[in-house]
């Protein structure tokens, strides 16, 4: 699709099906669809997903509740999920959606209604258990200067500044002395990289590790004040 225009046929026809007379630019509207018995239904046509289209979409929603929003259908790399989450926000606001396919084929992904999405206990307490492993508040509510500041990654920094005090180290001595039970499991699965494997159970800084030392010393220092 090439121009908003080119939705139209497509969505006119499915209405149409459904018995409703359809008409294109009435007032605000970009269509409007009328059935006997029914609410008019009101489609807001766009190329692609933008923060325009859901205004003007929540703005019909003072004329009916049956408001949908017309856009060809996400394609590329990041299609499914542009499609996923925009399809998430119409069900968050009571709009259906409408998407047309390149070939003219059109697919309702939902229609409006209200709608409560269901909690997922196993995120939340995912998150909770992150929350109470990470020490002080690193991320000052954003992202630092070098990423997210993860309750993981002060586990790998206080091992890497042990190592960088008392040089190579037996992965239980290192977890002994730093409270992190998972140490050795951590410095050998080394995700990081900033972990030399010495011999068997112990381990070194690596280069990586000391330059991961430097950018990050303030996630882990400003914990240990806390």
């Amino acid at each position: 699709m090439e121009r908003e225009q080119d939705l139209y046929p497509p969505i006119k026809a499915l209405l149409e099906r459904q018995g409703y007379t359809v008409k294109g630019e009435v007032g605000p509207a970009d269509i409007m669809a009328v059935r006997d018995g029914s609410d008019p239904v009101i489609v807001e046509l766009k190329l692609r997903f933008s923060l325009a289209l859901f205004h003007q979409a929540i703005a019909r929603l003072k004329i009916t509740d049956q408001v949908y929003l017309g856009v060809s259908k996400p394609t590329g790399r990041t299609a499914r999920r542009a499609l996923r989450d925009n399809l998430a926000m119409c069900r968050r606001l009571g709009l259906g959606l409408i998407t047309v396919r390149a070939d003219g084929a059109v697919e309702v992904q939902c229609d409006p209604g209200p709608y409560a999405p269901r909690k997922n206990k196993v995120k939340a307490a995912r998150m909770l258990r992150e929350f109470d492993r990470l020490e002080g508040d690193p991320n000052a509510g954003g992202a630092t200067r070098y990423g997210i500041v993860t309750a993981y990654r002060q586990d790998a920094l206080k091992c890497a500044a042990h190592l960088a005090e008392h040089g190579a180290t037996k992965g239980s001595e290192v977890a002994a002395a730093t409270g992190v039970s998972v140490a050795t499991r951590l410095m050998r699965e080394n995700h990081y990289g900033w972990f030399d494997k010495v011999e068997t159970g112990v381990y070194g800084l690596s280069s990586a590790g000391e330059e991961g030392l430097k950018h990050w010393a303030y996630s882990w220092e400003d914990a240990d004040e806390t």
